[in-house]
This record gives structure tokens, C-alpha cells and sequence, in this order.
């Protein structure tokens, strides 16, 4: 496992590094140098990780219990050290794709969406994280502390557009959708309650023209007008 180690640690060290890049940098560098380190010392890394490939490593994200970063003290979670495994492996978009779509494990879409914010452009982030926004499955995340917290795909993928930070590790900085609306790189999204939200408003306007009808309304003697006081 030291050998394992130490073949990771020459894959991060970027001096002479010649393979294929991504943002204009070594893959595993989109993780910070301190979680790196954290990650290649982890035995999860040294015990599960080592000579996998893209779909051994779909067994093991199947197995995956809870999303997170580092907890404890600065352990990283299964989920991070995957994640780098995927930052080495660099797999095909179509491999990466079936790992999102798939239904059957949603640990295993979830460290797919992590994978997309990381190494897609601004542009296919949003087109391809977006649909998961309708995603409601429950996830447990791992908090700083070693506790558990519950969240879901939709808040987790959400988190993913518009934070900075998530799972412990610092993103590239994601334009705004607005943005790349302007830009014509992306159309306008409608909300999935669009029209739930209009129909909310039409009911509202009906309820506003029934009070109006209601208040201008003739009583029983013909002039709209309370006569109740000035009867006797």
C-alpha cells in the first residue's frame, strides 16, 4: 500500500505532467493539496481504491452510505476519496452520464453530479445538473462534527449551482445562470411550479372579482344600500 501511495503522490505532483487536463490543470488538483493529502494517507484510499476502474468503482459508489467531506478529525469520507479516484480516471462523458441517470443508487449519481460541477464547463453544469433539480431522494450527509444530517438530491444538486463551496472542497467559480442567459448559451429556465404558481394566481384574481361582484350587489330593496337602520 506505500507503493499505492506513492504512485498517487507522483499523479498529484504536477512537475512534468503530461496528461490530459482540465480546466487548464492536473485533474486531481480541483481538490486542495490538504484534502489530497488527507485522501491518499485515508485507508479507505490505501483498502478500496486501489486498482479500480470505472466500473469497480460503480460498485463501490453503489455501496456508498452517506455523502460529505472531511469530519472527525479531517478524515475524508469515502464519497472524497472517490471522487478523486473519478478525478484520476478522467471516464468517458458517457460513463459519466450513466452515473448520473441512473435511478437504482443515488450515492452514485450524487458523486456523478460532484464529478460534473468539477470538470464540465459553466455551460453543460447547468444543462446537466439541472434536471436533477426535480430529484426528491433523500440523502445523509456527513457533517464536520462526524454526525449525520439529512438532505436531498434536489437541495444537494442546488447547492451545486450556486455555492461556492460544498462536500469540503472549494469550486471553480460558476458563472450565473443569468449570465449565460445574456450570452445566449443557455434559454430561460420555467420552473417546474410555473404552472402551479399561475393557477395560485388566477384563483386569487377570482377571489378578487367574487368580493368585488359580492360588495357591489343590490340587497332585497333594490339599491344596494343597508337599510337596516332606517327601518321603524
Amino acid at each position: 500500500m506505500t507503493t499505492h501511495a506513492a504512485d498517487a503522490r507522483r499523479f498529484f505532483d504536477s512537475r512534468g505532467y503530461t496528461g490530459l487536463q482540465i480546466h487548464n490543470q492536473n485533474p486531481v488538483h480541483l481538490l486542495e493539496k490538504p484534502t489530497r493529502d488527507r485522501i491518499i494517507t485515508s485507508y479507505y484510499w490505501q483498502e478500496q481504491c486501489f486498482a479500480i476502474n470505472e466500473a469497480t468503482l460503480c460498485d463501490r459508489a453503489a455501496a456508498l452510505t452517506f455523502i460529505g467531506g472531511t469530519y472527525g478529525q479531517q478524515k475524508p469520507s469515502p464519497f472524497l476519496c472517490l471522487t478523486m479516484k473519478l478525478l484520476q480516471l478522467m471516464p468517458g462523458r458517457d460513463i459519466v452520464l450513466e452515473y448520473l441517470n441512473q435511478t437504482e443508487f443515488k450515492y452514485l449519481s450524487a458523486l456523478a453530479a460532484f464529478y460534473v460541477r468539477l470538470t464540465f464547463d459553466s455551460k453543460d453544469v447547468f444543462q446537466t445538473l439541472e434536471p436533477l433539480l426535480a430529484d426528491y431522494r433523500k440523502l445523509r450527509r456527513r457533517t464536520r462534527d462526524g454526525g449525520y444530517s439529512l438532505t436531498y438530491m434536489d437541495q444537494f444538486v442546488d447547492d451545486l449551482l450556486t455555492k461556492d463551496r460544498v462536500c469540503g472542497t472549494s469550486l471553480w467559480k460558476l458563472p450565473q445562470r443569468t449570465i449565460l442567459e445574456d450570452l445566449g448559451q443557455l434559454e430561460t429556465r420555467e420552473s417546474p411550479l410555473g404552472e402551479e404558481l399561475d393557477d395560485i394566481d388566477n384563483d386569487d384574481d377570482d377571489v378578487v372579482e367574487t368580493r368585488r361582484r359580492g360588495s357591489s350587489t343590490p340587497n332585497a330593496h333594490g339599491n344596494g344600500v343597508d337599510c337596516s337602520e332606517s327601518e321603524g
